[in-house]
């Protein structure tokens, strides 16, 4: 694990970033994403974040893209602007490495950083176990299951929701 890099997302990265992206809204259900966006837009999205003040990261092992992860706005309105939601790929020939472990922990250490008080985590599928267990282990805790609210691959699919404070949390005014 030392040899995996975690930093920011670059304009190199969206490639890689858009290739995966891709594969799991045609194959998966992590993502409700029905038609896979393009780079182009897979850009904008990175920049929208970053520019708003947002952790995007991605780790990489010799330059090659593993995974990445990000923390965006979890609703638009203004009451909810101290809360994020994270979004967390990783390659399938990487899972089971500890790269989904390296992005939430710096991911959630980052959102702190920043001010935020709140993470939310709406996982795509109940049967996605592995992301259940990675975000229990990094002390999320379970919030809610919205059942069949989604219609991906000819079934319907479950979102689980999950929370963890950061920082202060609700313990002190913002």
């Amino acid at each position: 694990m030392h040899d995996i890099d975690v930093g920011p997302v670059e304009a190199s990265d969206i490639a890689s970033i858009g290739s995966l992206y891709r594969e799991v809204v045609r194959h998966g259900t992590a993502s409700f994403e029905i038609d896979p966006p393009d780079d182009r837009e897979m850009a904008r999205r990175a920049e929208a974040l970053v520019s708003g003040g947002f952790s995007y990261l991605v780790a990489r092992r010799n330059g090659r893209m593993l995974g990445y992860a990000y923390a965006g706005p979890y609703r638009p309105r203004p009451a909810y602007r101290f809360t994020v939601e994270d979004s967390i790929y990783v390659e399938p020939d990487a899972h089971g490495r500890g790269i989904g472990r390296l992005l939430l922990g710096r991911l959630v250490e980052d959102s702190t950083a920043r001010g935020f008080r709140q993470m939310i985590a709406v996982i795509g599928d109940s049967a996605n176990r592995a992301s259940i267990a990675l975000h229990r282990s990094h002390g999320f805790r379970d919030a809610g299951l919205f059942e069949s609210i989604g219609w991906k691959h000819g079934r319907w699919l479950d979102t689980v929701l999950m929370q963890r404070e950061l920082g202060a949390g609700a313990g002190a005014p913002a």
